[in-house]
């Protein structure tokens, strides 16, 4: 079994990773439980199933994120990049496929691989010995997904995510908004100014309300349930119980002084927190919503301060399944209570097709370097890859950890460079010419 690399799931990320192991002289089997158990989301039992868009967003890897992991991908001979290249549609910069000869061609691909062999049956216990890559996705089975409960703890998987927006800390207003821990708590001066705070005058404050009560929110999809704990209940939930309601919750004012208007206090207050190490990125505090992305734009736009805000992700809630990788994975993507497995795709706390396939093409180079009795180095954060698996395995806050895109915000800026809106187009450039040569240094390095 220790010549084996055995993967669960065959989604985007277990379908990588097979072929960057198979492609290296690992035997992989693929165990996929589909089309024998079935997800009320797939329509087949092909691997790489689109279930959702049918794009792979932006294809533009000199100004943005996740072109930029497409280049990467490419780079290392991912045969996702290569399928969807085939399968192309016309669809400005973006890169969109047809979805079902994508997903065959991906099938075909890997079957016919002397080195891939696939199993149709669920896997619902963690095993205890050889190299395995766990890469369900969001719709991991029941029986699963309390296996990995048991293993981790009841609280490390979330079955309904809980998503609050993220903005990019340079979109902010600091003319208006300003640094300050309710109370000015903390011991350091770093924690004493660790949240990020808008004032709101009761005018704004029933705009805002107004607002939020009147704007689109998107409907639960099929197999979907409204089951809200009450620690992370939607914002417009809480405004229907009340209009004062998240004026005592997430948006109270107390403990907090405006220096740019001392002699005033607040009517209410909106809390961002730093949402990386870098502190490049700011989430919501209690904002998670359902509203649909054209409302949360224009109604989070009404806060003092983030008028002219940027999203690096906006928010929502739906069912999913992921880990709190910050606590449970090494930065080798394996569980710390059973080095023997690795997680990958959007189980680890990614978001996203072509963020998920990503990390299964780390995977499958991580197992098959330890299979082989060696350790990649890690990869450069200041690649598209390595600024994913270092926020998931250690960047991101550990007690706010939510599923992410691939974005700017979650790379080391590049001194010197203009920050805002002006410089953007010469920093984005920067980060992806840098990304580019580091991630062909990582690959030349670690060939095995």
């Amino acid at each position: 079994m220790t010549n084996t690399l055995h993967i669960i799931g065959g989604g985007m990320a277990g379908s990588e990773a097979a072929w960057q192991a198979a492609n290296q002289g690992i035997q992989v089997v693929i165990h996929e439980m589909r089309p024998k158990v079935e997800t009320f989301a797939h329509r087949t039992g092909n691997l790489a199933e689109m279930v959702c868009s049918n794009s792979f967003r932006s294809d533009d890897d000199e100004q943005n994120a996740v072109g930029l992991l497409h280049w990467e991908m490419r780079a290392a001979g991912g045969v996702i990049m290569t399928t969807a290249d085939k399968h192309k549609l016309p669809a400005g910069g973006a890169l969109a496929v047809d979805r079902d000869p994508f997903s065959e061609t991906v099938t075909a691909t890997l079957t016919s691989h002397p080195n891939i062999s696939v199993s149709y049956e669920e896997i619902d216990t963690l095993p205890d010995d050889g190299q395995w890559i766990i890469a369900t996705g969001p719709l991991t089975s029941g029986k699963l997904a309390e296996a990995i409960a048991a293993e981790t703890g009841a609280e490390a998987l979330a079955f309904f995510d809980a998503i609050a927006p993220i903005i990019y800390h340079d979109s902010i207003d600091m003319t208006k908004a300003w640094m300050q821990s309710r109370y000015d708590k903390g011991e350091t001066e770093e924690e004493r100014t660790a949240y990020l705070n808008c004032p709101m005058s009761k005018d704004d404050y029933e705009g805002f309300i107004d607002a939020l009560l009147e704007a689109d929110k998107a409907e639960f999809k099929e197999g979907e349930t409204a089951g809200y704990f009450d620690g992370c209940l939607p914002i417009e939930v809480m405004a229907e119980r009340g209009r004062e309601t998240l004026r005592f919750g997430p948006m109270k004012p107390v403990g907090l002084t405006n220096p740019h208007d001392p002699e005033n206090k607040p009517y209410a207050v909106v809390q961002l927190r730093r949402d990386n190490a870098l502190g490049t990125l700011y989430n919501i505090v209690g904002f998670q919503t359902k509203m649909k992305y054209g409302a949360q734009t224009d109604v989070f736009k009404r806060i003092p301060g983030l008028e002219n805000a940027s999203f690096a992700r906006l928010g929502g809630i739906h069912r999913n399944t992921f880990l709190n990788s910050p606590t449970l994975l090494d930065d080798q993507m394996r569980l710390k209570s059973k080095p023997n497995i690795r997680f990958a795709g959007q189980i680890t706390g990614v978001e996203g097709y072509v963020e998920s396939a990503a990390m299964g093409l780390l995977a499958g180079r991580l197992a098959v370097a330890e299979m082989k009795g060696q350790t990649l180095g890690a990869v450069p954060d200041t690649t598209a890859t390595g600024a994913l698996v270092t926020h998931i395995t250690g960047g991101a806050e550990a007690k706010t950890f939510q599923p992410m895109n691939v974005n700017f915000g979650l790379f080391p800026p590049v001194e010197g460079l203009k920050g805002g809106r002006r410089g953007r187009k010469d920093r984005y450039k920067a980060y992806t010419d840098r990304a580019k040569l580091d991630w062909q240094g990582w690959l030349d390095a670690s060939n095995i």
